[in-house]
């Protein structure tokens, strides 16, 4: 979530797509009816099915699954068609100004410029930014070497100047593009494609941006979604799509406001910090590739080059990526990393396809991979093919689950419909560990508004139930002992991965806590304020980490979670002086205990709040700093006078409404091929279905008459017979 739970009390407006909060984030959902309570907050409801959120909203919308795009990019169009946008906020705060280099097309046809049949990508070298001079103006573009992403077309390097226009009139302005990207949305094929009715459309289109209305700006909307977005194959462009419509309304970086996705379980968002997905190593860093032959190439890769447009001023805080990058590698490898050695870059696998865990199910089931750890995912219930999943576990060695009870996955060999027969053909040894429940150990949990809150053990472990981090150890140390013994063809990962801990078969998790947080190798001191933190010590924050191997940290973003000071994600303080909801002493939250992404966003160019109702942060004259209720998010001593965008996550400080997606700048809906293929696979099971359901009341017709009135019912069969078009033989079938 950009902004939080609570939060969402501070909001004028909801829109939830793509979620049920109100059955399946229940505790969360108290902060929805809060704000309608307190604010009387309006709730739009967008879903194909009338759920208990939905029977709260003030508007619902039912939608046909799948065509979240159309009715987001017709909010889009709807904004810019009625003036409904946050003038200054697009201007200054987005990428609307920028221009796009000459060549690039819009899809027109169907296909933005560049694309490559052959490949089935894109060449999106047109796509980049325009080189623009010191008045911004466009200038001929240098020729560079490729960006940034191991692709056939990589992302183009972007200039370090960028043309602009602030008129917003010029042609290839990212805003113009976007006005006409969008024109095609009109109410007509919003109700096209999604099945909503034009008025219904248009009811709530003029709701969700009222709050626009007449260059309004203290108002704030909020778009809350789950994973009927995320799990969808367009995912990524429905939620761009959300944030585009989110950054044209000035709604990012504001209370009540921001783009918030519901993680579902309690530690789902701390899975993702800490590298829960394949393309990723903890913090987000990027993973290493083939092409990355050294960490000098790797980091040149990785990290983003400010680019700016002239008279703007750009933080790009990934520029701190090395920082971050030896830091994690000196946790990961110890003294085992050093600069002569590229920081044992080399112990990193290089990633070189697609490992989503559905992708290593898939290669299970081909016969590629012979075994797995399944500690706390039960693949088989959750996976989009429950039966592929049984098959491909039939295939497998071995599987390890680790668990508190017997779940699908490690009885996938009692499936329903195996046969004891079948049973004794499966050759796939299971071995079954008795892991911990929540409440058997301690540990963080991350939830969804990026707070790390720590838990204490409530009770004891049953039989022979182990901690996750002993069974994890103890095949870690047993792995390494073989590769002391036999050797391998790389065993250096293995046997120089840092293995400090007091107990190393069963690592205490607050030894882990403070890992992930960081310490000092080396004495350090910050020369603005001549603090000095010893070797040894504990990190207070990220500004501490180095690229010079003087200090160590698991993950940048929790670096000030657990410092000298103790555990911040023990804390449990109750005061929220802003009546806003922060709860600034309660547990800690990413990234440094900050609250609400992107707060410079909730002021005017001044540094004065947009509404002083909702005070988050603003600029103070006379510290010369930025000063609020939460942490800023932004360079504490920049002045507004410098003009530095409020996105500092970005190399060029803005809100990105044109973005380098591998599908294309600005999200589209699509109706592809399988999306028709399946249109066409639910009318035909409707059509059975319908058939069934005839023949049952069929069969039920003729159970009724039985043996009392032969005759009638001889005469009812045929009757049926034939308002069903088959025979008496195959309607008695189907009924039985």
């Amino acid at each position: 979530m950009t902004n939080g739970w609570i939060d969402i009390k501070n909001t004028d407006m909801m829109l939830i797509m793509g979620g049920n909060p109100a059955e399946n984030h229940p505790c969360g959902f108290k902060w929805v009816i809060e704000a309608k309570k307190t604010r009387n907050a309006k709730l739009i409801v967008v879903d194909p099915r009338f759920t208990r959120t939905a029977a709260i909203s003030d508007l619902f919308l039912q939608i046909r699954a799948g065509s979240d795009i159309a009715f987001l990019g017709g909010l889009i169009n709807y904004a810019l068609q009625n003036n409904r946008i946050a003038k200054d906020y697009l201007l200054h705060y987005s990428s609307a100004a920028l221009l796009v280099n000459e060549g690039f097309k819009l899809p027109e046809d169907g296909f933005y410029s560049g694309f490559d049949p052959a490949s089935q990508s894109y060449d999106r070298t047109t796509w980049n930014y325009a080189v623009g001079n010191t008045s911004g103006k466009p200038v001929a573009a240098p020729t560079g070497p490729p960006g940034h992403l191991p692709t056939p077309f990589p992302v183009p390097l972007m200039p370090e100047k960028v043309a602009y226009d602030l008129t917003l009139q010029h042609p290839l302005c990212i805003f113009q593009l976007l006005k006409r990207q969008y024109s095609r949305y009109t109410p007509e094929m919003v109700e096209r494609i999604t099945g909503i009715p034009k008025e219904q459309f248009l009811k709530a289109a003029d709701l969700f941006t009222s709050g626009r209305k007449d260059g309004d700006m203290k108002k704030v909307a909020t778009v809350i979604y789950a994973v009927g977005w995320t799990q969808h194959t367009s995912g990524t462009q429905i939620i761009r799509t959300a944030a585009i419509l989110q950054l044209l309304l000035g709604n990012v970086g504001r209370a009540g406001g921001g783009v918030n996705a519901l993680r579902g379980h309690s530690n789902i968002q701390g899975a993702t910090d800490m590298a829960g997905v394949f393309d990723s190593l903890p913090g987000y860093l990027k993973v290493p590739v083939p092409g990355d032959t050294d960490f000098k190439t790797y980091i040149e890769r990785i990290t983003p080059l400010t680019v700016k447009p002239a008279g703007w001023e750009s933080f790009n805080y990934y520029s701190n990526t090395p920082k971050f990058a030896v830091s994690f590698l000196k946790a990961m490898y110890g003294p085992s990393a050093t600069k002569e050695n590229d920081w044992a870059f080399h112990y990193l696998p290089k990633v070189d396809r697609n490992f989503a865990w559905t992708q290593i199910w898939d290669n299970m089931f081909r016969g590629s991979v012979k075994g797995m750890f399944a500690f706390g995912m039960n693949g088989v219930a959750i996976g989009p093919d429950s039966q592929k999943n049984i098959e491909a576990l039939k295939k497998a060695d071995w599987l390890v689950v680790g668990e508190i009870y017997p779940d699908e996955t490690s009885e996938f060999w009692k499936s329903p419909g195996i046969t004891t027969e079948e049973m004794t053909q499966i050759n796939t040894t299971v071995y079954r560990l008795p892991a911990a429940g929540f409440a058997e150990k301690d540990g963080t949990f991350v939830n969804s508004a990026r707070w790390l809150q720590w838990k204490n053990v409530a009770l004891p472990l049953p039989g022979e139930a182990k901690l996750d981090q002993e069974i994890l150890a103890t095949i870690f140390l047993k792995v390494r002992e073989l590769y002391k013994k036999e050797g391998g063809k790389f065993p250096d990962p293995i046997l120089n991965a840092w293995w400090p801990y007091t107990v190393p078969h069963n690592p205490s998790l607050a030894e882990l806590a403070k890992e992930i947080n960081g310490k000092a190798l080396a004495d350090l001191t910050d020369p603005k304020t001549a603090q000095v933190i010893k070797a040894g010590q504990q990190l207070p924050g990220f500004s501490w980490l180095k690229a010079d191997g003087t200090t160590l940290s698991g993950n940048w973003l929790y670096c000030g979670s657990w410092t000298e000071a103790g555990a911040m994600t023990q804390r449990r303080g109750t005061d929220d002086p802003s009546g806003l909801g922060l709860y600034p002493n309660w547990a800690w939250s990413w990234p440094a205990n900050r609250r609400g992404m992107y707060n410079r966003a909730s002021c005017d160019l001044e540094g004065k709040p947009w509404d002083p109702s909702r005070p988050q942060v603003w600029w103070d004259e006379g510290k010369q700093a930025w000063v609020g209720n939460d942490v800023p998010d932004f360079k504490a001593d920049s002045p507004p006078k410098d003009h530095m965008g409020p996105f500092i996550m970005n190399q060029e400080g803005l809100g990105r409404l044109f973005a380098w997606l591998n599908d294309g700048p600005f999200p589209e809906q699509s109706c592809g091929q399988k999306t028709q293929d399946r249109s066409r696979q639910v009318r035909r099971s409707r059509r059975r279905l319908q058939r069934h359901l005839h023949h049952l009341q069929t069969h039920r017709a003729l159970s009724l008459l039985d043996k009392e009135q032969p005759d009638e019912r001889a005469a009812h069969s045929r009757s049926l017979r034939r308002d069903s078009g088959g025979t008496g033989e195959r309607v008695g079938h189907q009924g039985q």
